[in-house]
């Protein structure tokens, strides 16, 4: 039997996230490891993500990418794993979602490029500032163990993937509720299980560049 889900990753991307959702959802898929060069620019993978970039879903004839939309349209294909809340209680999963693919991102990559913005632009910049953005999100987690209606959403995927990798490699800070909230996600089977085929695929990768 064929799956219904085709996933376009590579593991050192934010593929990551991706593997990190569909293994919450529990659906069957198969992997399609793309490498930087030449597969992720190949006009057959591009028809797909136009980008030529990872991760992309492919479910039911539904194209999908960007890692936030992923998480999006996977929970609502699988309603009984409950990883949305309620139409009528999607307030804040909806903020924090895009919350983190917006501001956040925006904030933590102009940071690593060594952006700052003028104070006279902050208005005109989406986060603000770096330290408004963090500020946000910490005083958020630091009274939630979930960033949405007090149970683990896809949500939780999107913003936890942020601010997992952030603490452990330096873009966000190590804040008491970062690192309280990454320590509880860090425990997910899914998690574990995503992380574990990545981290062996990465492997993989660094053995062949050794030879």
């Amino acid at each position: 039997m064929m799956n219904d889900l085709t996933f376009y990753t590579n593991p050192m991307s934010r593929g990551q996230i991706a593997r990190w959702m569909i293994h919450e959802t529990g659906l069957a898929y198969q992997a399609v490891v793309l490498d930087y060069g030449k597969m992720m620019k190949r006009s057959e993978y591009r028809a797909i993500n136009p980008m030529g970039k990872v991760p992309a879903i492919v479910h039911r004839e539904q194209v999908v990418t960007e890692c936030a939309a992923i998480c999006a349209y996977l929970a609502d294909a699988v309603p009984d794993r409950g990883l949305a809340p309620p139409v009528e209680r999607r307030g804040d999963y909806y903020r924090w979602l895009f919350f983190a693919a917006g501001p956040l991102e925006q904030a933590v990559t102009a940071r690593a490029l060594g952006f700052e913005v003028p104070p006279e632009k902050q208005a005109t910049a989406g986060f603000g500032t770096f330290e408004q953005t963090v500020d946000t999100l910490d005083e958020w987690l630091s009274t939630h163990d979930y960033v949405a209606a007090d149970i683990f959403t896809a949500a939780d995927v999107y913003v936890g993937a942020q601010v997992i990798w952030g603490t452990q490699f330096g873009t966000l800070p190590k804040l008491p509720a970062f690192e309280r909230y990454a320590a509880r996600l860090c425990e997910r089977a899914a998690y574990q299980e995503a992380k574990a085929i990545d981290d062996a695929l990465i492997a993989k990768m660094q053995r062949k560049t050794m030879v």
